[in-house]
């Protein structure tokens, strides 16, 4: 068996224990399975090629904002009309507690609907919103990855939620505030 170099064990050890994240990443922002692991290593390939120039510091920063950048350039050679949607909508916020084990089948359902309005935000929503709440970065990191100010992700990711609450409440057959009387 060849014997890898020290610049590939270290890309290995720094940046594969990643390889999670940056399909979770891949996966909702391209929402296909297959398109997110063609991402994903289109991504880790462009890692490896400059992993020379990582001086160090939080690799899976480094290395979702490379996972970013390429879900974002796959998104414009192959479906540019999602890079174009609207993202000015604004609906009230609202909190449901299902604690009730006894409701293990409706939280599943529930979660198959969370997981279908997900893939209903806008591009820019849903990037912050997955980063955030699945991938449990901080908005620090999120605004390194995203280049953006860290006030646009705390905006974008109050608007994600009113707009996730939104379609939620329509599936639901709940009316909202500041909705049709």
């Amino acid at each position: 068996m060849p014997e890898l170099s020290s610049s590939a064990v270290r890309f290995e050890a720094v940046v594969l224990p990643h390889l999670p994240a940056a399909y979770n990443l891949a996966r909702w922002l391209v929402r296909n399975d297959q398109d997110a692991e063609d991402v994903v290593q289109e991504a880790y390939l462009r890692a490896f090629k400059f992993f020379s120039g990582y001086l160090g510091g939080d690799s899976r920063t480094w290395l979702l904002t490379i996972v970013r950048n390429t879900c974002y350039s796959w998104l414009q050679r192959n479906r540019s009309q999602e890079l174009t949607g609207s993202i000015d909508e604004t609906h009230e916020d609202a909190t449901v507690d299902i604690a009730n084990p006894e409701l293990r089948l409706m939280q599943n359902t529930d979660a198959q609907m969370v997981r279908a309005a997900l893939t209903e935000l806008p591009l820019e929503f849903r990037e912050v919103m997955i980063m955030r709440e699945l991938e449990e970065l901080s908005y620090k990191e999120i605004a390194a990855i995203a280049d953006l100010p860290i006030g646009t992700v705390m905006s974008r990711l109050a608007r994600g939620r009113k707009r996730l609450h939104s379609l939620l409440a329509t599936r639901m057959g709940i009316e909202t505030k500041g909705g049709a009387a």
